[in-house]
């Protein structure tokens, strides 16, 4: 369908800006309430500028927060109905380890999350589960039955190709320029003029750029990130047909934040190892490191891997880069404009959104409806960061 010239103008029940995991679900949920909708998204898809590429995300039961973890059941179930309705293989589950001190706060929350489902590993339990993981003295192990690998292009691909099954538009290559508020809003992209009585922001890291003219100052920091994926010296995976479970570090003295990794899914015989922060970074200019650029995040890694997973080469085989948009306190943006009640904004997802999405989707959906939200969007408030809204709006 060609695009239409900047002289025509197109009505839509809804516009969702920015096609990565999050609009993408979004759209989706809009289709299944037969709102027509339009997905747009800047660059041309698939692409790997944003923080929804890859094959590979962690999903997980335990969360020490408490409105993620209830999220979480309504999430695996919308999950599930997406692989149905794409005849996809969207989940592998390998279970989860999370890793700590013994009392530590965090993992103590993660673990209470959990109720009865879960498990305390020692050292020789551990190595059944997780062989050539090595506790040290003073740390313990909890096992999350139902964490594993989302996989997440074709995770991506599918909830698109849903939408566009319903009857979405999806529209690639087109940057917005400009957004007017109004009882009807107007979106003006590099290709065409639309319009919709509501729309949803879903950026990413430049959804600040965006909502800054609608008077919106969001305490959003881009961080690029490096994905390590780092080779097992004796290769199990390939041969054996199973994989390692994933893993998430918790207030280990040597790393300031967490540590994460998962199984030898996306490159045979590595296993990928990321570390939970990264360095501020324009998304425009995030792909343009510098040769000889220091990477503090990979020596980190190196010797958490010298400490507990000798089984790896201490050199990365692969570093690739991603993205996260954190806000200060690390929980999402999940809510209406201040002023513009019919523009709504989903950001800051803070390097563990992807397998919240489809809650996420859901929430968004209900706030452009009006609808009471299925789980409480009340911790997800833009006005809980103060001077957010430009004085005199």
């Amino acid at each position: 369908m060609a695009a239409p010239n900047q002289s025509q103008q197109v009505t839509y029940d809804a516009i969702v800006i920015g096609a990565g995991i999050q609009g993408s679900f979004t759209a989706y949920h809009l289709t299944q309430r037969h709102k027509n909708t339009l997905l747009l998204e800047q660059f041309m898809l698939p692409h790997s500028r944003g923080s929804s590429h890859g094959q590979s995300r962690i999903t997980r039961s335990a969360y020490s927060r408490l409105p993620y973890a209830r999220m979480m059941p309504d999430c695996f179930r919308l999950w599930q109905r997406l692989e149905i309705e794409s005849a996809t293989t969207l989940y592998r589950r390998t279970g989860l380890v999370m890793v700590g001190p013994a009392g530590n706060a965090e993992l103590e929350a993660h673990r209470r999350s959990l109720g009865d489902h879960h498990h305390l590993l020692d050292a020789t339990a551990l190595s059944q589960r997780f062989p050539g993981f090595q506790l040290h003295a003073g740390e313990v192990a909890v096992w999350d039955g139902s964490g594993g690998v989302l996989f997440a292009d074709r995770a991506l691909r599918a909830v698109q190709d849903v939408f566009r099954r319903h009857g979405g538009t999806l529209r690639d290559n087109e940057k917005v320029l400009r957004i007017e508020p109004g009882a009807v809003v107007t979106v003006t992209t590099t290709a065409g003029v639309y319009r919709a009585p509501r729309i949803i922001i879903t950026a990413g890291p430049w959804t600040g750029p965006l909502v800054a003219p609608l008077g919106l100052l969001l305490p959003l920091q881009p961080l690029r990130i490096d994905v390590c994926y780092w080779r097992e010296k004796e290769p199990r995976s390939s041969s054996t047909g199973e994989v390692t479970p994933c893993f998430i570090t918790m207030g280990l003295n040597q790393t300031p934040h967490d540590i994460y990794g998962l199984p030898s899914i996306e490159y045979p015989g590595m296993m990928k190892l990321c570390y939970h922060h990264g360095s501020p970074t324009d998304p425009e200019e995030r792909d343009r490191v510098p040769p000889g650029t220091l990477r503090p995040d990979v020596d980190l890694l190196r010797s958490f891997i010298s400490r507990y997973l000798p089984t790896l080469d201490s050199q990365p085989a692969v570093v690739e880069t991603c993205l996260y948009t954190n806000t200060p306190d690390g929980d999402f943006i999940l809510d209406r404009h201040p002023k513009f009640r019919n523009i709504i904004i989903g950001a800051g997802f803070s390097g563990h959104g992807f397998k919240l999405a489809p809650v996420v989707g859901k929430l968004l959906c209900e706030l452009s409806l009006g609808e009471k939200p299925s789980h409480s969007t009340a911790p997800f408030s833009i006005t809980r960061f103060p001077g957010v809204l430009k004085a005199g709006l």
